[in-house]
């Protein structure tokens, strides 16, 4: 899955796109690349960033999302934790929702949800981005973020949604410490026991925790390490800035396994 940031504001500068010109030229230049799906967000889910007005998000993505639906064979997804823009993505030519609040955060989105051909539903300690980093704590942080899944998955089934459309995310880095990131990819694959996993950790903080470095430009190696690692452990996808180079990697590994 190739990142479009279609913000300003993103934590890793060099994905911004924040014309409509330069976000469809990503798009296109990623789909070249490798990328199975593009994940198109209009608004930054950093930590302690600001929620934008539906306006601004909708003036962001949909032309963007029209303008790639008629160009690329691949499917799009629509990150967003707003039901109208889902909404308007899906008619826009979008096939995947991909909500941080896991449809928590807009009583309408399990409803438009339901009308994808997939869903992400991710793990974020509360609702919001700007206050999740604050002091985030567990008694057991896989199983409690294993619990909420289920759950989630669980609600979504009875708003009318199908069990086999969803992938689940555990949130690295949304609502988690180092340690609970890490604990988190290292017991990846027991997220499969619930639905396909998705796993977005491209670029994060935690690789300049564990290996000092200058900021996001300096992260590509422990992003592909993650890569890898979610690939051997059985994730579905992979959420990535660097379609070519994970692509690369992912083709090596399946081809030393003898698997495509």
């Amino acid at each position: 899955m190739g990142v479009i940031n279609c913000t300003p504001d993103s934590f890793h500068e060099a994905s911004r796109a924040h014309s409509f010109e330069l976000a469809v030229e990503r798009g296109l230049r990623l789909a070249q690349e490798g990328a199975d799906c593009l994940d198109i967000g209009g608004q930054s889910t950093r930590p302690g960033s600001e929620a934008v007005p539906p306006d601004v998000e909708r003036s962001r993505v949909i032309g963007v999302i029209q303008s790639l639906a008629r160009q690329v064979k691949v499917p799009i997804s629509i990150d967003t934790d707003k039901a109208s823009i889902a909404a308007e993505a899906l008619d826009a030519g979008a096939r995947i929702i991909n909500d941080v609040t896991a449809l928590r955060g807009d009583p309408g989105m399990a409803a438009v949800a339901a009308r994808a051909d997939r869903v992400v539903l991710m793990h974020m300690l509360g609702l919001s981005p700007k206050t999740m980093q604050l002091d985030p704590s567990y008694d057991d942080c896989v199983r409690e973020v294993k619990s909420f899944l289920r759950e989630r998955l669980d609600a979504f089934v009875c708003a009318g949604g199908r069990a086999d459309r969803v992938w689940v995310d555990p949130g690295i880095g949304f609502g988690k410490t180092v340690d609970h990131n890490v604990l988190l990819i290292r017991r990846l694959g027991e997220f499969s026991e619930i639905a396909p996993v998705l796993i977005g950790a491209s670029r994060k903080s935690l690789f300049g925790k564990i290996t000092p470095d200058t900021g996001p430009h300096d992260r590509l190696a422990g992003s592909l390490a993650v890569a890898a690692w979610a690939c051997l452990s059985g994730a579905a996808v992979v959420r990535v800035h660097d379609v070519a180079d994970t692509n690369r990697l992912l083709k090596t590994l399946c081809a030393l396994a003898g698997v495509r």
